[in-house]
């Protein structure tokens, strides 16, 4: 018969496999992704070191670009952003463009999606169904006042322009931008033949909304501000040539802030004579007193005394004591680019960082903050400006603007009308000027640089104000002793406190980021800075090996 054989169980060696076993239990359920105890586990949504995919989207987007296939746009089809955040989601509105227009007809205007981590987005559709009436009775009515034709409705070119959105009180408010195409003398649309006239006026209109922006309801208040002449009637223009301006400030770009002490102002402007700013009424977000062009303060001109200035587009925050004034500068298919000018009151006078008076229009703005530019073995962007700039609940800054791709890239059809979203980081100097950070965002985990991590090869650009022209990089290297040489040469130290590298006077603002120019995409370290020897110009570092 069968008998059961006898086991002996050495009482050390189990005790040793139950503590073993423990052990193991206890570092498979640390570095399970789902641990209460995971010290990362409480970041939201960020990815974790050890699982973080870099997103995958093609910043070429004419594959995708079609109405029908708009959920998979992402940032495609993105200018003039404003990014504001309700309940768990960033919102962002913008221009009504498209690439090949396919937005036109298909139920409204000023374009909008959302995204929880700003890398992923989902486009939702349009802010408003249809153009509010009181453009066209707001327009007719001031013709008839200045003894011109009525437009008819049917024959009125609008355009669409340029949203900013912000969270006032316990509100929302869209501050938009409706541009009428047609010819002042005739009303003539612009497609028609040219009649020694200027065209129409653009106005600034509000919008507000008292729930989430998810929910996409929102209520018209009617005219803010419009395009305003200081020389009402002398309206001819002699030839398209001609560009002395008939408007001396532009009812289009509207950006808003609140101060510290409650006040309420709106800054708009392009082009034309400059940028203006006007009080607003908080209760009602329109403008205590608008009648012609003296009630608005002038805060900002390119070349003082110029009718047509290429400068538009202003954003204003407020930070640490100072109003910073972002503009955009130049054409915006290719050269736009962007500058920072800042003052201690929100009515100027704004000065550039080489001292100069923007407001009185001493000299251009300074410094450049972004322009366009490429990475070695890529090809690069052009067309970067129009920003917005937000921060997260943690405190964090980040710039947004639209991009294109260059003129003529083999194989893309109309490579330029490709208009893709940016966010980037946007970090401070130590003595108190933004800089926008290189790689786009791309929610790499933000885990300490140790020093050893920055040594090794990069690319350097030189961001400088250059028509026409891509900024491109130089190489540097980064020694284990401390050495750099190349690009910027010095003795080299990193404080992982502050996340700031020194390489002799030279200060460098230092992040995890994505290499969207490799590929496939892989995690680098970048570095944003002004100039220390010309700090009109920033800096943009790149680790590539």
């Amino acid at each position: 018969m069968n008998k059961k054989k006898s086991i002996y169980i050495n009482p050390v060696a189990f005790l040793s496999r139950i503590a073993l076993g423990v052990v193991s239990l206890f570092l498979i359920v640390a570095c399970s992704s789902d641990n209460p105890f995971d010290p990362d586990e409480d970041e939201g949504d960020d990815p974790k070191p050890d699982t973080y995919v870099a997103p995958l989207w093609p910043d070429d987007y004419t594959t995708r670009s079609s109405w029908d296939m708009r959920e998979q746009w992402n940032l495609a089809n993105v200018h003039d952003p404003t990014i504001e955040k309700s309940g768990d989601y960033y919102y962002l509105y913008s221009t009504d463009t498209s690439y090949g227009d396919v937005h036109k007809g298909k139920g409204g205007h000023f374009m909008y999606r959302r995204s929880r981590d700003l890398v992923n987005w989902s486009f939702l559709g349009f802010a408003m169904a249809e153009t509010t009436a009181w453009v066209k009775d707001t327009l007719n009515n001031m013709r008839i006042r200045e003894q011109l034709p009525v437009i008819p409705e049917e024959d009125i070119s609008y355009a669409y322009w340029a949203p900013v959105v912000r969270k006032v009180g316990n509100k929302y408010r869209m501050y938009y931008s409706i541009v009428v195409n047609n010819y002042i003398r005739t009303g003539k649309p612009t497609s028609s033949t040219f009649d020694n006239s200027w065209t129409e006026r653009a106005f600034i209109g509000l919008m507000e909304s008292d729930v989430d922006l998810g929910m996409n309801r929102w209520t018209d208040k009617g005219m803010v501000v419009c395009s305003i002449s200081d020389k009402p009637g002398d309206w001819y223009r002699p030839n398209k040539d001609n560009w002395s301006g008939y408007f001396y400030y532009n009812g289009i770009d509207p950006s808003f802030i609140e101060t510290p002490e409650g006040e309420h102002w709106l800054i708009f402007g392009s082009w034309h004579s400059g940028i203006g700013a006007i009080q607003l009424d908080p209760a009602t977000g329109i403008p205590y007193k608008f009648e012609d062009y003296k009630d608005v303060t002038h805060i900002a001109t390119r070349t003082a005394g110029d009718r047509w200035q290429g400068s538009e587009a202003p954003e204003i925050i407020y930070r640490e004591g100072y109003y910073y004034l972002f503009l955009a500068y130049d054409e915006l298919s290719v050269d736009y680019n962007t500058r920072v000018c800042r003052s201690k009151s929100i009515t100027g006078p704004y000065y550039g960082i080489d001292g100069a008076n923007v407001t009185a229009g001493e000299s251009a703005c300074y410094p450049v903050l972004t322009h366009p530019y490429k990475f070695n073995n890529h090809h690069g962007w052009v067309g970067i400006s129009h920003n917005c700039v937000f921060r997260d609940d943690e405190g964090n800054w980040y710039y947004s603007s639209q991009a294109r791709l260059p003129k003529n890239l083999p194989g893309v059809n109309a490579s330029n009308a490709n208009m893709l979203g940016f966010v980037n980081q946007i970090r401070w100097t130590s003595d108190g000027w933004p800089v926008v950070m290189p790689e786009r965002y791309a929610a790499v985990p933000d885990t300490e640089i140790a020093d050893e991590e920055l040594v090794g090869t990069w690319e350097v650009i030189t961001q400088k104000w250059d028509l026409g022209k891509q900024n491109t990089s130089v190489a540097m290297t980064l020694a284990a002793d401390g050495t750099a040489t190349g690009a910027i040469s010095g003795n080299w130290t990193y404080d992982p406190g502050t996340k700031r590298l020194h390489i002799g006077n030279q200060e460098l603002q230092v992040e995890r980021g994505l290499d969207w120019e490799s590929t496939p995409r892989v995690r680098t370290i970048i570095f944003s800075g002004l100039k220390s020897t010309d700090k009109r110009h920033s800096l943009w570092g790149k680790k590539i090996g």
